[in-house]
């Protein structure tokens, strides 16, 4: 038996030769560009076979009589008995021209060379696109009933089926495979498409909910979906069957799905939240067509929409299609496949192999350098406070990168111990002694960098104070608010605003905010350390919706306790579980890596969203834990007292363990 495959490097012809070369002395001529000749020892070894089974017949998809020379063309006259033509664009994103110029007249060029070959039988393998949007169930023996043709991909499939049916003189058979996913025994797939669009949400989900939270989803329309190896085993089955001439078969799973219940499959599979409640998104079809259209117009309203489907990888048509509203009968298929063995799998057993190979091997950033070394190397940094505490553990994750990394501080003696530090482990800091707290002395240090470093490509406003003293105890220390305000908000401030005209200049910067978890959750005890950070937060977000659309980010951290100097005379602190300098620099790295708006912990959000839902309730607990931890004794002006912590503090702290503040 021999055959003639187009599309034979593809996805699914790959594996429709190799299942076709299993039979006893068959022989496959694949069709493939000359230009990639060198992929023929790959395939063949894919195969298992040797050069006198698969036979490369150079040719072009978009040629007449696909380019196959008039030589080949004498030898391969009379001696194929099967034509199979895999050969097409099976993107939804592929531009118009290109899926017009290999579907249609690469389908007209392949019926003109079957025929000029003199073929047994010419297999056209179409897809359910042929359909259309069609209303209803769409039969195997429909076709010219098909509707809601409007978009390229579905049009060209028509139209190179109708090619087939009205053009084609060798006799033929049609099949059309619903949407096709990876294998299901090995989850193998070559190519991010259509369900496949929707796990990086999912993904995402998984990240920031725990898996047992109910989550809200689209019910959609109806999707079928096929894993690749019933695809190519049913067409095995099928074309050397008998009385198969001019039928279509619809290679589909039997059960079908709506696009919610395909989600909430992979959401199991992922062990990411159930979409357990869905909304049908046929909702969405009052709003009128010219509404629609109006709202897209709005430069924020597209900018945001375009900004989220790029952020998850969602073609541009992709929603378009949420609504899918046909379904397809396969009785023509079932019996065709009857006593063969061959049966589309479920794919609530499979799901978790197409999941896990994504994850492994498909996911977009696995492609994408997210190391420090990548995000740093050769960059200017500066790190403000950076010869002690987090700054310093930060500057050595940054220069150890690769970073040409600047620390900044007060105390010269300390910078030239931490640039000691970094020589003695094979890098180097650039230091600078300056004050962040006067202004003048800031604007002279920014002008510095800018003459010796051309500015600075990510800023670490790391500099700052905390001073923990209640508001009772602070009636004549007025002063403890204006220095942390000048520190934490002012200094940070100055510095940011003279490196920003550079960083719009060169359209391009990373702003890094050090602020804290008492912003969020409101923390007695720290009003002058939290009112400056929260003015701090609040800057940011003016600014980075300023800067937007100048390659200008800013990404806020709200970070938790940290053991360092800063808390060290607060000695109830020594029991409350607190993060290493070095832990909290990994949140610094990550922030220069991934650039998010916001970093904080789960607790500082929870806070958050209890001052936000009931702040009654968010009051009575801070205040009763303000009434539970007293002040500390550098607060009280006693550093030689112990602190006393009564029974319910104590009780606090052992349930609290591991909850980092």
């Amino acid at each position: 038996m021999q055959y003639f495959v187009t599309g034979a490097t593809g996805f699914i012809g790959k594996r429709l030769v190799k299942k076709l070369l299993e039979r006893k002395g068959s022989v496959v001529h694949f069709l493939i560009r000359k230009e990639s000749a060198n992929k023929v020892a790959d395939l063949r070894s894919f195969w298992g076979v040797g050069a006198t089974r698969a036979i490369p017949v150079f040719g072009d998809l978009t040629a007449k009589k696909l380019g196959v020379a008039s030589e080949d063309i004498k030898k391969l006259k009379g001696q194929i008995d099967h034509f199979h033509h895999l050969a097409a664009v099976y993107d939804l994103g592929a531009d118009e021209e290109t899926q017009v110029a290999v579907n249609i007249e690469g389908t007209r060029n392949t019926i003109e060379l079957a025929k000029a070959i003199d073929a047994g039988h010419f297999h056209h393998v179409s897809s359910i696109a042929a359909a259309g949007l069609y209303e209803g169930v769409f039969r195997e023996d429909m076709f010219e009933e098909a509707e809601g043709l409007d978009h390229p991909y579905f049009q060209t499939k028509h139209e190179s089926e109708k090619i087939v049916r009205q053009d084609c003189k060798v006799p033929w058979t049609v099949y059309r495979p619903a949407m096709v996913v990876g294998d299901s025994q090995t989850g193998e797939m070559d190519k991010i498409d259509g369900p496949y669009y929707f796990f990086k949400l999912i993904q995402r989900l998984r990240e920031i909910l725990p898996p047992w939270m109910p989550v809200v989803g689209l019910e959609g329309g109806r999707v079928n979906i096929v894993p690749v190896d019933f695809v190519v085993n049913a067409i095995n089955v099928i074309s050397h069957g008998k009385d198969i001439g001019k039928k279509c078969y619809h290679l589909v799973d039997p059960v079908g799905y709506r696009v919610g219940d395909v989600l909430d499959i992979f959401s199991r599979a992922a062990h990411a939240p159930r979409m357990n409640l869905f909304v049908n998104a046929a909702l969405l079809g009052f709003i009128p067509k010219g509404i629609k259209k109006s709202l897209m117009a709005l430069a924020p309203v597209r900018r945001v929409r375009n900004a989220v489907m790029k952020d998850l990888g969602l073609p541009e048509d992709m929603l378009t299609f949420v609504n899918y509203p046909t379904r397809f009968d396969c009785r023509e298929t079932l019996a065709a496949l009857k006593g063969s063995g061959v049966s589309c799998p479920n794919l609530k057993d499979y799901a978790w192999r197409l999941w896990d190979y994504w994850e492994r091997n498909l996911d977009p950033e696995l492609f994408i350098d997210r190391t420090l070394k990548g995000t740093v190397a050769g960059k200017v940094v500066l790190v403000t406070g950076g010869s002690s505490g987090i700054g310093l553990a930060a500057a050595h994750k940054f220069a150890d990168a690769g970073a040409t990394t600047i620390i900044c501080g007060r105390d010269q003696d300390k910078l030239d111990e931490a640039c000691a530090e970094a020589k003695a482990k094979g890098y180097a800091f650039i230091a600078y002694p300056a004050d962040i707290a006067d202004m003048t002395d800031c604007d002279r240090f920014v002008k510095l960098l800018i003459e010796n470093h051309g500015g600075v490509d990510f800023l670490i406003n790391n500099a700052g104070r905390s001073i923990r003293r209640a508001i009772e105890s602070s009636y004549d220390r007025f002063h403890d608010y204006e220095r942390t305000m000048q520190l934490n908000y002012f200094g940070c401030l100055r510095v940011t605003m003279g490196f920003l005209p550079g960083m719009v200049e060169k359209r391009k910067g990373h702003v890094v905010n050090i602020s804290s978890i008492g912003v969020l959750t409101n923390a007695p005890r720290f009003s002058a350390y939290v009112a400056s950070k929260a003015a701090l937060d609040a800057w940011t977000r003016c600014a980075s919706s300023e800067f937007a659309d100048q390659g200008i980010t800013f990404t806020t951290i709200n970070m938790p306790l940290v053991r360092t100097p800063m808390i060290a005379p607060t000695k109830i602190y020594n029991n409350v579980p607190t993060l290493s300098p070095e832990e909290a620099a990994d949140m610094i790295a990550q922030a220069c890596i991934f650039k998010p708006v916001r970093i904080a912990t789960r607790l500082g959000i929870t806070g958050q969203i209890l001052h936000a839902l009931v702040p009654r309730i968010a009051q009575i607990s801070m205040n009763t834990s303000f009434r539970m931890f007293p002040d500390s004794t550098a607060a009280k002006g006693d550093k030689n007292a112990k602190p006393q912590l009564s029974a319910e503090a104590v009780a606090l702290q052992q349930m609290m363990r591991g909850i980092h503040f």
